[in-house]
């Protein structure tokens, strides 16, 4: 079974671009899976049912969905061994700019839109700089040169990636992404022992834990703070 990882942030048109290339997948025969990461709700799970596609979801409630993520990847990878797929794709919440999904030996793939500003590709972290796929949506919404000039800054910020235009509403270019995806010498058994490309933010503070109160005083573990005297020497 092959495994691919895709994230992106919120509404850059994960789930439009996986629907486009599964409908590849299919018409090649493959049998496709998806298990869907989200925090608090998501119905992206009946859109994959319509097409046909075993689904699975996980909503991480209070928990970073990376996180809830890595700590039930395995489960996931052997539910779709189960399944006899051929081909499973997780989709992550891609919340976090900080925190990144990918595992060393998973095709890591980044869906990014040409509306989320110019500057967008510095902001994202790791979730980008690390795919090996990055998939850029939305370019008909923009012209040519704003298409080019946000590919450039894409490739600046990861110039390893592959950077594919993928249409999430007529679905051109995802039969090309499809090819890169699958490969039927690959086969995934287990992550047991495999490695994240980036660690998780390094510790835990006490908003982490549940509390809700403002003040120094209520503020325990991995705190950082602004450096306001520094600030006032330079205005």
């Amino acid at each position: 079974m092959n495994l691919v990882t895709v994230s992106g942030p919120p509404s850059s048109g994960k789930t439009a671009v996986i629907l486009k290339t599964i409908d590849s997948f299919q018409k090649r025969g493959l049998e496709v899976g998806v298990v869907k990461f989200d925090c608090l709700y998501t119905d992206d799970d009946i859109l994959y049912e319509k097409a046909g596609v075993k689904v699975k979801k996980g909503l991480s409630g209070s928990l970073c969905p990376d996180h809830y993520f890595v700590s039930n990847i395995e489960e996931v990878t052997q539910w779709g061994i189960k399944e006899g797929l051929d081909i499973l794709i997780t989709e992550s919440a891609g919340l976090c700019n900080r925190c990144s999904p990918y595992v060393k030996s998973v095709t890591a793939v980044c869906v990014i839109d040409n509306l989320s500003g110019i500057n967008t590709p510095k902001k994202i972290g790791p979730m980008l700089k690390s795919a090996d796929i990055v998939i850029i949506t939305k370019g008909d919404i923009v012209s040519q040169a704003e298409r080019e000039v946000f590919a450039s800054r894409v490739n600046t910020v990861n110039p390893g990636a592959s950077i594919m235009h993928v249409n999430g509403l007529t679905g051109q270019g995802a039969y090309e992404l499809s090819t890169l995806l699958y490969d039927e010498k690959v086969e995934v058994k287990t992550l047991v022992g495999e490695k994240l490309r980036f660690s998780m933010p390094s510790a835990l503070c006490s908003y982490c834990l549940g509390e809700t109160r403002i003040g120094e005083s209520y503020q325990m573990g991995n705190v950082r703070k602004i450096d306001m005297e520094e600030k006032k020497k330079r205005s």
